[in-house]
């Protein structure tokens, strides 16, 4: 794949609860996406900012942080956000994913 179509690709991102270590580097790096709920760990937020709370919600990654989100899962202590590509749900950071 070339780097122009992965930077068109749609990306959605994850937080899987069970590994969150709480350390905060997702919300330092990308507030709009990530959020602390009152229990210490991260969860990503819809469009409107609401949390979302279900074990395994998805948010579609604003093109404008791709690179926050991505660098947020690679810098993850916890290694616990999970960024896929939506087409096909290959991993591009995080769990799963190649570097």
């Amino acid at each position: 794949m070339s780097t122009e179509t992965a930077e068109q690709t749609a990306l959605e991102v994850w937080v899987d609860q069970d590994l969150c270590t709480g350390d905060g580097l997702c919300v330092q790096y990308a507030p709009e996406v990530f959020e602390f709920d009152v229990d210490g760990l991260a969860y990503v937020k819809g469009p409107d900012g609401e949390l979302l709370l279900a074990p395994g919600s998805r948010v579609d990654v604003p093109v404008h942080l791709r690179l926050e989100v991505i660098d947020a899962a690679k810098e993850c202590p916890g290694d616990c956000i999970h960024v896929r590509r939506a087409d096909d749900d290959t991993p591009v950071a995080g769990p799963g994913a190649d570097g």
